[in-house]
């Protein structure tokens, strides 16, 4: 009877234990690569327009004129070299829907004035990619139904990239990879 307990006990505790020399040390490689990007040099990013989690104004949507809304953020890292900005919709039916590509923004600028013009480049030196409307520049939230969240992330790079306006947010990411030294999110809410 004792020993039918033990065994029970032992079986119990088996999955607990996991099996060495399985899965090559894949585990820890990845349980590094997420310690290492949430190490990453936090940025407050606030907006004069809405607070994280809030409904985002009509004004800055396709209800109203459609204009970017205010933001600013704290100092990046001294590393910096220049800043990128995507703004997405995870909620949106056919996925995540991107509404602003902004890169080469200069490291010591601490903020984006409301009604960036919709232009590939901007007077400092930043440029536009296009967004999932295929339009340079910002497209506010018109989501189809329903409440839905959108993200303003704030990268900081070590470099500045040499994209051509009009890049896609997907390529933005790839030319940034590696090169992350700083991050920053603001979420608004918006729903017709």
């Amino acid at each position: 009877m004792i020993e039918a307990r033990h065994f029970i006990l032992m079986a119990m505790m088996l999955p607990l234990l996991g099996c060495p020399g399985k899965g090559s040390g894949h585990e820890n490689t990845k349980a590094e690569a997420t310690m290492s990007e949430d190490s990453t040099y936090r940025i407050v990013v606030t907006s004069g327009a809405f607070k994280e989690g809030e409904m985002i104004p009509s004004k800055f949507t396709c209800d109203g004129p459609d204009i970017s809304p205010p933001l600013s953020w704290a100092a990046p890292p001294e590393l910096t070299k220049s800043l990128a900005i995507i703004a997405d919709d995870p909620d949106a039916p056919m996925g995540t829907w991107v509404h602003w590509v902004i890169f080469n923004i200069p490291a010591n600028k601490r903020g984006l004035e409301e009604s960036v013009p919709p232009s590939d480049s901007l007077p400092d030196g930043s440029r536009q990619g296009k967004n999932d409307f295929r339009k340079y520049g910002y497209g506010g939230p018109c989501p189809p139904g329903g409440t839905h969240r959108y993200y303003f992330k704030l990268y900081a790079l070590d470099t500045m990239l040499a994209l051509r306006p009009g890049c896609s947010s997907s390529e933005l990411l790839k030319a940034m990879d590696g090169h992350i030294v700083g991050r920053g999110v603001l979420m608004g809410k918006y729903s017709h």
